[in-house]
This record gives C-alpha cells, structure tokens and sequence, in this order.
C-alpha cells in the first residue's frame, strides 16, 4: 500500500467530492465514493471525484489511508443542489500578494518559524499560485471574477502592474479591489471604484472598500453603507457583499479599538443593515488567510465568510453557483502540481499550526444557502 500523508477531504459539492494528499515518491493511488473511482499519479495527489448524487451520503476509501482520520472521514454527504435552475456562476481569489518573497512571518519580534521562501532561480511563488489559480478559474469558465483585495505585498506600482498583467487575462468579466497591504505607501492602487455593483442574471454582487490607509485594520464608511442600503432596498434579486476586512463579532464581550478587522461600530452597522435588508445573501471576505464561516443573530444569520489565501497553504478559490432558490460555496485547492507542491510545504508556518487555522472545517469551506 502506497505511504501517504497529509490526506484530506477537502471539497465537497452538490455532485463532487475532491481529495487531496502526499506520497513519498512517485505513485498511483485509487480513491472511490461508491462505485466512482478515480486515479492519481505522482508525489502530490487531487483527486476528483463527479457525477455524485445531491445530498447522498457515499461511503470514501482512500489507498493507504485508513478513515475515519481528523480531516478525513469514512463517509461524505454532498451538498445538497438549490432547487431551480443555474442562474450564474462567480469565483473569487483574495490575498495573492504579488511581490512577497518569504512567507510565514507576523511582521514583528519572537517569529516562530518556519520562514518560506522560493528556491534560487525558481518561479517567484506569488506568480505561480496565481497563474496556476487563473488557469483553473478561466477552465471554469465563470459569469464573473472578483479578487478581494491584497493584490500586492508593499503596495508598489510594480507589484500592483504584475498583478495586472496576471488576473487581466481573465477579460472584462474580472473585477478587483484593493486590501490594506495596497494602500500601505499610496492611496492610488485599485482605490478609484468601490463601491460598485456587478449584475448578473439573478444575483447582484456589492463590492465595498474597507480599507484604511497606512494600517492594516478596516472601516466601512457611512457613505458604502448608505449606498448598499439603497442597493439592497431597490433590488429585485439576491446580493452578495464582498469586502477584504471580515467583521467584528457582536457578541464579544470587549469591545476593541485596534480590531484586526472592520472596527465594532462599523461592524455593528454592517450588520444590522444585513439584517433589515432580506436582499443580502451573504458577506464575503479575505484579509485573515483562512476559511471561516459566521453566523450573527443580527444578520439574519447569512453566511459572514473568510476565504484562504491563493499564495501558500491551502492555495485556496472560491467557486459560488447561484441557482433560482440559492447558492453553494465551494472552496477550492489549486491542483497544479508545482503548487500543490508549494501548499504542502507551507503547511507548517507557524510551528505546525497553520494547517488547522488556514483550513477551517468542511462546513467553512463548503455550504449551500437559500434565499
């Protein structure tokens, strides 16, 4: 039996299921969900499983893997499909930090390693993540592109043009904000739009700037929230906010003024605006490098995400299928094996931590949500 590691279920959608693991070598390895099998070959593995039935529980094997393990269960459920037809399809990418040239620092005293770093004469990493993601995107094939934001490392004009010359391959149909690492040194990347809205057939996307130059913390002004509120009121179809800084949580019992994302009062407003606007679907972030998902009270209890960062572990996009009554979020591993390469390496930032905090469990990364 083949010596794997690192096996993990790592996306589950509505008729597919896809995992990924390491071998110590070369090897081909078998993966089945009932009577659907797929095969691998090389050191890095994605295997992707298709045609799956909506919400059908199928039990997964994995050669030389014995399930259940932490991130590898013995049984799966697929999401369940929105009822109604496919009305679009949108991907999102956030925090590709074109420029970086190590990764795995806080950007202060007493690092705790490790540091990263692409080998001498290597593709910089933030360009291979990124073009392997925009390879994948672009065979998706998607009704809209948004990146969230952090599009750069410094925030200089050469980082923000290689940006460019990568994510403009996708057309018109890509659209990008800036993030707090833009806005470090100018106030002139990518600051000129939001807010702005994309219509699509049935689904309305709300981007919003929430930076602050010079800090890495958010804000939303009351000029963004008075104008999704006007967006959200007149709509005739579902909303999607995205911003890069996520929300503070409401229910906190401490309120601080040095938040690492959209500050208390901003977020209070954010939220209650979801919640007296039944348009909102959803708010969607970047900023924290990791898959997360909450649910306030006060927002009606719609799906407040983070999604992981393109650049190192996992390699993370993210697909949405808006359907007549709904929409699934399916959070993607890039499959390119130089990046899967990449990812595997990176695993280990910050004493072995990063897996289980940039990971987040299935349910962060993959959820259908009516309307």
């Amino acid at each position: 039996m083949p010596d794997i590691s690192n096996a993990e279920l790592m996306t589950v959608g509505s008729d597919e299921v896809v995992v990924t693991c390491s071998t110590d070598a070369d090897t081909t390895i078998s993966i089945s969900m009932g009577d659907h099998e797929v095969t691998t070959t090389g050191q890095y593995h994605s295997a992707r499983i298709t045609g799956l039935e909506p919400a059908t529980t199928y039990r997964l094997e994995v050669d030389g893997a014995v399930p259940p393990e932490e991130w590898l269960p013995a049984e799966v459920t697929t999401l369940a499909r929105p009822a109604g037809r496919l009305l679009a399809t949108v991907a999102t990418a956030n925090d590709v930090h074109f420029g970086e040239t190590q990764c795995g620092l806080m950007g202060h005293p007493g690092e705790i390693g490790p540091v990263f770093r692409a080998e001498p004469g290597a593709t910089p990493y933030p360009e291979l993540m990124n073009r392997a993601a925009i390879a994948e995107i672009q065979a998706l094939e998607p009704d809209a592109i948004v990146v969230k934001g952090d599009l750069t490392d410094r925030g200089t004009e050469a980082e923000y043009a290689a940006f460019l010359d990568a994510y403009e391959t996708l057309g018109p149909r890509m659209r990008h904000f800036r993030g707090n690492h833009d806005a470090m040194i100018t106030q002139t990347i990518a600051s000129d739009e939001a807010p702005y809205a994309i219509e699509l057939g049935g689904v309305t996307l709300a981007v919003i700037d929430t930076v602050v130059p010079g800090i890495d913390r958010g804000a939303i002004s009351a000029q963004q929230l008075s104008w999704l509120d006007d967006l959200a009121d007149e709509t005739t179809q579902p909303v999607l906010v995205f911003g890069h800084h996520h929300p503070w949580n409401p229910a906190s019992p401490k309120r601080s003024a040095t938040y690492f994302g959209i500050n208390p009062d901003d977020s209070d407003a954010l939220i209650a605006l979801i919640g007296r606007r039944e348009a909102i679907a959803g708010y969607f972030a970047g900023h924290t490098h990791r898959n997360r998902v909450r649910r306030f009270t006060g927002a009606r209890n719609v799906p407040i995400v983070e999604i992981a960062c393109v650049k190192d572990y996992p390699g993370a996009w993210a697909e949405y299928q808006v359907y007549e009554s709904g929409y699934t979020q399916v959070v993607r591993r890039i499959a390119d094996m130089r990046a899967l390469a990449w990812t595997e390496k990176t695993r280990g930032m910050f004493d072995g931590l990063y897996r289980d905090y940039a990971l987040g469990s299935l349910s962060d990364r993959c959820f259908t949500q009516s309307f």
